[in-house]
């Protein structure tokens, strides 16, 4: 039988490798991937609960002119619109959003485009309807 290590024995190697399968393997296996003293305690009843935007809005990677939120819907439009549909007509984006299962507030939004217009990115659409994007700086 090969060892996978020179480093130390075969009693060792098993041990070891005992030390960290929770962490290697998923919660498919008999035990969760975190270990319990590794999980946070909850928020107290009086008290707020963790995040990673306490003053509400995330400081970093916002582009100017728009909030996190706004980042994070336009994300969620583009995840529903692939390339594949761009450039693209409302009827190709609709279509191509529904191949996506794209969720019926998506779609819903899609058909409120214009007839016509080609649309080349997201950001364009986006702006179609009625969103804004970042502020272009020169």
């Amino acid at each position: 039988m090969e060892r996978g290590s020179s480093k130390h024995g075969p009693r060792l190697d098993d041990q070891m490798s005992q030390e960290v399968s929770g962490l290697v393997q998923g919660p498919g296996t008999g035990g969760s991937r975190v270990e319990e003293s590794r999980v946070p305690e909850p928020a107290g009843e009086d008290q707020p609960e963790a995040t990673t935007a306490p003053a509400g809005d995330l400081r970093t990677g916002t582009p100017q002119g728009m909030s996190s939120e706004d980042v994070e819907q336009r994300s969620r439009l583009g995840r529903f619109i692939t390339m594949t549909a761009l450039p693209g007509d409302r009827a190709a984006l609709i279509a191509n959003a529904r191949e996506n299962e794209a969720p019926d507030d998506i779609v819903a939004a899609l058909e409120h485009l214009p007839e016509g217009t080609r649309y080349q990115t997201v950001s364009e659409v986006w702006a179609a309807l009625g969103h804004k994007n970042e502020t272009t700086r020169w």
